[in-house]
């Protein structure tokens, strides 16, 4: 791994968690308090067109320059934080291995012959890590140990590391962005058995990653090209308003679903607006359900038991029910404040945008 942090599996003590986005950097600070945690500080920094473009840094000193405000605004003094990276730059993989291997060769064997396997791109090009999960026998009779390995490409890295450097910060821990936001559901996902199946829909700004989940870790990924900014300009057009990349307006709908007996209320009956923000999301359904159904036509005896729904547009009015609906799983949308029992006011924190925190707060849990 590149030597400027850790590694895409090392813990840190201290420092804060900072999450880069294409509209927004959010930036917090927690503290562990009593059987819960406490929000030290939580900012958010609008980010401006061009400055990250399909999920990479575009503008290295404009961004670390945001990252600067928010510190500031927060009054956070730190030296090392925790960042992640999104999906689309990343490659996840569950692979066994020969149990007898020791640390050494299981690291020689993992670190190049395997990544070698199953990277899309040259070995030399990638960064990549891994973790021991568990031993199990196969169907040979042979022991083997399950091993999950995690690479992005180079040139991914070192335009974070860059970033943060120009801001003056250390990255300690650099993860993929869905690990973070397991973190904050860890609980809920403890009650699915080995052949229950969780998917993780986050919906960013121009893009959404879906992500598979058996036993706590990802098992499947994949990005598609459907985010807030798309809903946002088909409800503009639709409304013969100007685009904008500000989620208020998005925020003050309410997703309407269909009927219980299959929809025959017909777009004609809605305004314009909604009937357009329902087409967009009505893609971004038909995607899900080609993931989950190419997912579960290669893996033998499992289902999918729940649908989570994370990011900046996982927390729209009624979407859970949109999707349940729409794909006949339950869907809930996720709460980290909630979930991992953070003191917070309704007013500073109101449920529709808390979705979109799952990330930075799970980046944030690296740090206590």
């Amino acid at each position: 791994m590149v030597k400027s942090f850790n590694s895409l599996f090392s813990k840190s003590n201290k420092g804060v968690g900072i999450e880069l986005a294409p509209e927004r950097v959010n930036i917090v600070q927690l503290r562990k308090q009593r059987q819960g945690l406490k929000v030290e500080a939580l900012t958010s920094i609008p980010v401006p067109e061009g400055v990250m473009m399909d999920g990479q840094i575009a503008d290295a000193p404009a961004m670390a320059q945001l990252i600067q405000q928010g510190l500031a605004e927060s009054k956070i003094k730190a030296s090392r934080v925790a960042t992640g990276v999104t999906g689309r730059d990343s490659i996840v993989r569950l692979i066994p291995v020969p149990a007898e291997l020791d640390d050494k060769e299981l690291r020689e064997m993992v670190l190049n012959h395997e990544a070698a396997l199953y990277l899309p791109y040259p070995r030399e090009e990638a960064d990549v890590d891994y973790q021991k999960l568990g031993y199990f026998v196969d169907e040979d009779g042979i022991e083997k140990v399950q091993v999950l390995l995690v690479a992005t490409r180079k040139e991914v890295t070192e335009a974070y590391i860059n970033t943060f450097e120009q801001a003056g910060l250390q990255i300690d821990v650099l993860e993929i962005n869905s690990f973070a936001m397991i973190r904050t559901i860890r609980d809920q996902l403890r009650q699915f058995s080995p052949q229950e199946a969780a998917v993780l829909v986050d919906i960013e700004f121009d893009s959404s990653e879906i992500a598979i989940i058996v036993n706590g870790v990802p098992q499947f990924s994949r990005t598609v090209p459907i985010g807030t900014y798309q809903m946002q300009y088909a409800l503009s057009k639709a409304m013969s308003l100007p685009a904008s990349r500000d989620m208020e307006m998005l925020y003050g709908m309410t997703i309407m679903t269909t009927s219980a007996d299959g929809g025959k209320t017909g777009l004609t009956d809605i305004n314009p607006g909604m009937a357009a923000l329902l087409r967009v999301l009505g893609e971004l359904t038909d995607e899900l359900r080609r993931s989950i159904d190419f997912y579960l036509n290669q893996s033998e005896n499992l289902e999918v038991a729940q649908i989570f729904l994370a990011g900046p547009g996982g927390g729209l009015q009624q979407l859970d029910e949109f999707f349940t609906q729409r794909l006949s799983l339950p869907t809930a949308q996720i709460d980290p404040i909630t979930s991992l029992s953070i003191e917070v006011s309704e007013e500073k924190y109101p449920a529709v945008q808390r979705a979109g925190l799952a990330t930075v707060l799970g980046l944030g849990m690296r740090e206590v």
